[in-house]
């Protein structure tokens, strides 16, 4: 198993998601989306598992703004952009992916 957990360093569901694979002894990389982003092979990878509008943050100030961008591009070029608008925590192993805290998919991981 490859983990990765991508995340906000004070979002409540990143550190439950981190605790979740560190109970397990399951190694992983945590990335801070403030501090690093995510790359856009990463994010592609990450939308073949998930919907782009399950990785939109409702609740960021200009989640409403990207609603208004008309094409799947243009809303992917803004959470490159701004990953800040992506809902955490973001966790993938290898082609697989998830987004918010979901131990029920990750059991079957393991």
């Amino acid at each position: 198993m490859n983990i990765q957990i991508f995340g906000k360093s004070k979002c409540f569901d990143t550190k439950k998601a981190q605790r979740y694979f560190k109970e397990r002894r399951v190694k992983f990389q945590a990335i801070d989306l403030n501090k690093y982003g995510i790359s856009k092979g990463e994010l592609t990878s990450v939308l073949r598992s998930v919907k782009l509008p399950d990785l939109i943050d409702e609740k960021h100030p200009d989640a409403a703004l990207l609603e208004y961008l008309a094409y799947d591009q243009d809303k992917i070029e803004k959470l490159l952009e701004d990953p800040t608008l992506l809902r955490t925590p973001i966790v993938r192993n290898g082609k697989q992916a998830t987004v918010g805290y979901q131990p029920d998919i990750w059991k079957g991981w393991e």
